[in-house]
């Protein structure tokens, strides 16, 4: 089961949005900054700021830069998605966007996987 929506576009940034077995799986292209938090969020996210499905995963292969915004904003999507005792799981973060996730250590508290497959099976 597959439903498309796009979530929204910034300069930079393009996030869209497809459910696969009922998990929300949000594949992102572009950079993750200040002007791009907001794309994010609403991608993880409902309007009304929950999320649902509650079990989430963000394809990062796409994106080619992450700072302190992009990381503000997992955090809260995984305080949200804990609370409804969902999971969310990042994907194929190219090397760089992993560093910073390493660095301020959002890797030991939302799992890193290589794939989206290996995220949807783990």
């Amino acid at each position: 089961m597959s439903d498309n929506h796009r979530a929204g576009l910034h300069d930079r940034l393009r996030a869209v949005r497809t459910v696969v077995d009922g998990v929300r799986v949000v594949t992102v292209h572009g950079e993750i900054d200040h002007g791009g938090k907001d794309t994010l969020s609403r991608a993880l996210l409902t309007a009304d700021g929950t999320p649902t499905p509650q079990r989430i995963v963000a394809d990062l292969s796409g994106v080619t830069f992450m700072d302190s915004s992009g990381v503000n904003v997992f955090v809260t999507v995984y305080q949200q998605v804990s609370a409804a005792h969902g999971w969310l799981r990042i994907a194929g973060a190219q090397e760089s966007v992993l560093r910073v996730l390493q660095i301020v250590g959002i890797d030991t508290l939302i799992p890193c996987l290589p794939s989206t497959e290996e995220a949807l099976s783990a």
